[in-house]
């Protein structure tokens, strides 16, 4: 069986066998996921720690005997689509129990972490809300609810023991592709960010746990694993045997999994890319060159108002640094236009940013207040009109970045890691090291591999190509004059 992952996000992770504590009919579990790359973790995590008392889970919400909402909160209008959709799960709550049968309903992640006793009042279908630091409590939270008089429950503390050490150590394996969660929470306290209020501050798991669940991903069959953190470059664990490791020792340690074949990370902040991480870049084969390194605004002054901590051009050195140690390295990043105050002038500096720096593909977001935060305070909100004009512009200029890229790469041979079917019979799509979608007419038996791939034709969002028979070209070699957009 698979858990569902719908949403920004969303992938069918399969879900590890755990013995069970009942003897009695497996019950059903539907998650849905909201969000980025960590909720997924989380959600395949929640499945795990459920599955000892008997939940198994399913592709719908139908039938359900249990269903998990895990929120993100970074979207316009987050929490609202949530209580939405909780006004479906309502009425199939409620068909259920005119059948005799109960339905556990929970609201898990960072909504539920912003919203808390305010989601348990707006809806009464919830049996419990936690936040993203507490769910390897679920199953004695489910035991509440089932309890005689037990009620609803409410767990959005920040707990003092890390939920890491009491999760199955025998994670749910999750394909060819793996996330594996390094690090949470964010001090950076940027001025438009929910984070650091529902996440907590910033928190490191200890390099020999990280590399132990590497191991039995890559036991189960993963050849790449995606490390996770909202601010993953600040990771700094307890080392093997004392001491500390920054993100790019780890990066040298995971490398020497045998087996394990790419490592990619994300989400950065340019103020902890630190020479050992950049060193990591140029020495660690396995370590894709393609980084995802958010900038939000070209502009010093919005970037100050930000509280990012970095100028433009603090982040142009950052880049010019990282591509001499990885010449071919590709960037993608995060940029948000019309926040409060930005003006005409503000906005082409981000502009004159992307032309100096050259993307392969990044994302582009009008600017939403998010309560609590402090930029939803600054009277000197830019209007709607203004916003969509200038993000109009960004995307039009980052598109164009991004087809130059892809067209870049036409006639090259590269590694493609081939992950899942495609729409048409016979298909086979995969991503190269540069994070673009490629797909390839080939045998089901090259699933879960990396083959040699001679790319044919770029569209502006992904590459066709045909499996080649020679030796794949070194992912350098291939993009030597295609990387300089």
């Amino acid at each position: 069986m698979a858990v569902c992952l719908s949403g920004p996000v969303c992938r069918g992770l399969p879900v590890a066998r755990m013995p069970r504590q009942d003897s009695g009919l497996a019950k059903k579990l539907f998650i849905k996921t909201y969000g980025c790359q960590m909720n997924v973790y989380d959600s395949a995590r929640m499945a795990d720690v459920l599955a000892p008392i008997g939940y198994e889970p399913v592709s719908s919400v139908e039938g359900a005997d249990m269903v998990i909402l895990n929120t993100c909160h970074i979207r316009e209008k987050a929490a609202e689509k949530v209580y939405s959709e909780l006004g479906r799960i309502r009425r199939l709550k409620e068909e259920r129990a005119a059948g005799g049968d109960r339905m556990v309903v929970a609201v898990a992640g960072c909504v539920a972490q912003a919203e808390g006793e305010e989601m348990l009042r707006r809806a009464p279908c919830v049996d419990i809300v936690l936040g993203p630091q507490t769910y390897h409590r679920l199953p004695e939270m489910v035991a509440r609810v089932h309890r005689a008089g037990g009620g609803r429950v409410l767990d959005t503390d920040f707990p003092v023991e890390p939920k890491f050490d009491a999760l199955p150590g025998e994670a749910a394996p999750q394909g060819a592709t793996s996330f594996l969660t390094i690090q949470e929470g964010c001090d950076k306290f940027c001025t438009f960010c929910v984070v650091p209020y529902t996440r907590g501050a910033e928190f490191s798991r200890p390099a020999e746990q990280i590399l132990e669940e590497a191991r039995r991903q890559v036991a189960a069959g993963a050849r790449e694993i995606t490390l996770l953190g909202q601010n993953v470059n600040a990771y700094h664990g307890v080392a093997p045997g004392g001491g500390e490791w920054g993100l790019g020792r780890l990066i040298r340690a995971l490398a020497e999994i045998e087996g394990l074949s790419r490592i990619r990370y994300t989400t950065s902040h340019p103020n902890d890319v630190d020479e050992e991480l950049i060193a990591a870049h140029r020495d660690a084969d396995a370590l894709m060159p393609y980084l995802h390194l958010p900038v939000q605004s070209g502009s010093d002054r919005v970037l100050s108002a930000m509280n990012r901590r970095h100028r433009g051009d603090d982040y142009r050195r950052i880049v010019e640094r990282l591509r001499e140690a990885r010449p071919d390295l590709a960037l993608s990043s995060d940029f948000i236009v019309g926040f409060p105050g930005e003006t005409d002038r503000d906005f082409e500096e981000t502009m004159r940013l992307v032309r100096d720096v050259g993307y392969a593909q990044a994302y582009s977001f009008k600017y939403s207040p998010r309560p609590g935060t402090p930029a939803a305070l600054q009277p000197n909100q830019v209007p709607e009109e203004v916003k969509a004009e200038r993000l109009a512009e960004l995307q039009n200029l980052l598109a164009e970045q991004q087809r130059r890229f892809n067209e870049g790469t036409v006639g090259a041979t590269m590694p493609v890691l081939l992950e899942r079917h495609g729409r048409l019979p016979g298909q086979l799509v995969g991503r190269s090291p540069y994070m673009q979608s490629v797909h390839v007419t080939a045998d089901d038996d090259l699933l879960g591999t990396i083959v040699p791939v001679t790319v044919v034709r770029a569209t502006p969002n992904g590459l066709a190509g045909r499996v080649s028979g020679a030796a794949p070209a070194s992912a350098q070699a291939g993009l030597r004059e295609g990387s300089a957009v």
